[in-house]
């Protein structure tokens, strides 16, 4: 008799933004008339900038003739777009990393919740809280998180970090000993950061502990301020301990094309086994390589056209980030991120709780945004708002915002 994966069976309720999806639906289902804003998922709303349009357009004339046809592709990703991220994103900043050492694949999500797959059941992880949903529940379907326990919201074998007002939405190190270490910078949700010096104390850390940072840096080029690291391999010691992860999704548009890539320094081992061979296995069995078509879009990224395009959608999000932060602080309320990052992180209302909020919010103004709980326990008494909206509409969302008699204190 088949039996399945019955750790799918422990995961509580849907996927965070699925369950987002379902109520927002319901509630346009029964209130046709209303106009909803949405600022919870991180969708972005530019569109592609026009040297990488002009590039996909040449690759798909590419695919359309014999000569310049391509089929499958290399299973680290094409040579050109390999070799200009080493140069552009990591050289660039003083980091050795080779065009080998980078994976092309169709997104930081992805790879982010497959590469527990190179790591033993047994392994412990430990994870900020509130954290992106995919690194806990990616561990829970592989059975490596323990039993959920209702009452606190919380896996039995997972390290949880908490990141508060109190410690500036920091984490610490934990008192137990992890295996894997998850860290996102800028963080989802909180849009916070951590300095060089915050950043080399985990990287020491994790050196000394035998333990290996997964390091999510898809909003990397929302930092504006000098000394939050644009890659954890900017700091000394990184290349023995850390994965890291990036995506085309926030910088340059790229939710509804896909693509993304991770880096797996050779130097990288445990056991005395290379993480890149692993991986490497990995990828090649089950990834047929993103789209040649793709990839020749990603390599127009860093033309300087597609730099000076992408500098200025990073301007226009973080321009709302802006409108959503001062208007809501100078309204009185308790809000964080908005400034290396594209997220606002607000604290709801006191006697309410974040999904509570969220109804209100709908009801009552017809804006979207994301629970805080739904990010891990410590997110409870928050809420996530995202500035990847259009200008207008998200000034005209805080507008509302600040009409909603449930948002005055």
């Amino acid at each position: 008799m088949v039996k399945i994966n019955e750790n799918y069976l422990k995961l509580p309720g849907s996927y965070l933004f699925s369950t987002i999806g379902k109520k927002v639906n319901a509630y346009i289902q029964a209130h046709p008339d209303k106009r909803i804003i949405r600022l919870g998922i991180g969708d972005v709303t530019q569109p592609i900038a026009p040297a990488i349009t002009y590039a996909l357009h040449e690759a798909v004339d590419e695919m359309g003739h014999k000569e310049t046809f391509h089929g499958y592709a290399p299973d680290l990703g094409y040579g050109f777009l390999r070799e200009i991220i080493a140069k552009e994103d990591y050289a660039a900043r003083g980091c050795n990393i080779s065009p080998d050492e980078i994976f092309i694949s169709d997104g930081a999500k992805s790879d982010c919740g497959n590469i527990q797959e190179i790591f033993d059941e047994s392994c412990r992880i430990a994870v900020c809280d509130p954290v992106y949903p995919v690194y806990v529940d990616s561990n829970a379907m592989a059975g490596r998180t323990g039993e959920y326990e209702e009452e606190t919201g919380r896996w039995s074998r997972v390290i949880y970090m908490p990141c508060t007002a109190h410690n500036h939405f920091v984490p610490e190190l934990p008192q137990e000993t992890p295996d894997l270490i998850y860290l996102c910078v800028p963080n989802n949700p909180t849009g916070t950061t951590l300095t060089r010096d915050q950043l080399k104390v985990w990287v020491d850390y994790a050196n000394q502990k035998g333990a290996v940072i997964l390091y999510d840096a898809a909003y990397e080029a929302y930092i504006a301020q000098d000394d939050v690291p644009h890659s954890i391999f900017e700091i000394q010691g990184a290349e023995t301990c850390a994965i890291e992860f990036r995506s085309f999704s926030k910088n340059a548009g790229f939710t509804g094309v896909r693509l993304g890539f991770t880096v797996i320094p050779k130097a990288l081992e445990r056991g005395g086994v290379a993480l890149h061979s692993l991986w490497a296995r990995r990828h090649g069995t089950k990834f047929n390589g993103a789209p040649y078509i793709v990839q020749k879009a990603g390599a127009a990224v860093y033309s300087e056209e597609g730099k000076a395009q992408l500098k200025e959608q990073v301007a226009y999000y973080m321009r709302n980030a802006k409108t959503i932060y001062t208007g809501l602080k100078e309204a009185g309320y308790e809000v964080y991120g908005g400034v290396n990052a594209p997220y606002i992180w607000l604290k709801v209302p006191e006697g309410m709780t974040s999904w509570e909020f969220f109804d209100r919010l709908l009801e009552e103004a017809g804006v979207v945004g994301t629970p805080g709980s739904g990010f891990g326990p410590n997110g409870e008494g928050y809420f996530r708002l995202t500035a990847f909206g259009t200008y207008e509409n998200t000034a005209e969302a805080i507008e509302r915002m600040k009409k909603m008699p449930s948002l005055k204190k």
